[in-house]
């Protein structure tokens, strides 16, 4: 069965860390690309981070430069969204997506088609 599983949110006070994780089964990860969304209430679900397997690359949306990195560890199969800094506007559920038919970096959420469940990520201050 293919799968992935969030875990890793919680409450976090602004300027603290947190780091996500995404365990996959039933599939390798990283022969495509890999991921990171989240939406928040009220909002539409947006793309934060992805991996493109076939050069390495990396891309964040504007709002998360500098604070967030994309990782993903093959021996694990896990892929990792490390978040610092935390301000309240990333606040949201998190989730990580990916789809064995892309080959391009998409924030688009529909080319994406295997999903997790999602994990909040919440504001505390």
């Amino acid at each position: 069965q293919v799968q992935l599983v969030e875990s890793g949110g919680g409450l976090v006070q602004a300027g603290g860390s947190l780091r996500l994780s995404c365990s996959a089964s039933g599939f390798t990860l990283g022969y495509y690309v890999e991921a990171w969304f989240r939406q928040a209430p009220g909002k539409e679900r947006e793309g934060v981070s992805l991996i493109v397997t076939s050069d390495g690359s990396a891309y964040y949306t504007d709002s998360v430069k500098g604070r967030f990195t994309i990782s993903r560890d093959d021996a694990k199969n896990t892929l990792y969204l490390q978040m610092n800094s935390l301000i309240p506007e990333d606040t949201a559920v998190y989730y990580c997506a990916t789809d064995h038919s892309l080959r391009y970096g998409s924030f688009d959420p529909y080319d994406y088609n295997i999903w997790g469940q999602g994990t909040q990520v919440t504001d505390s201050s």
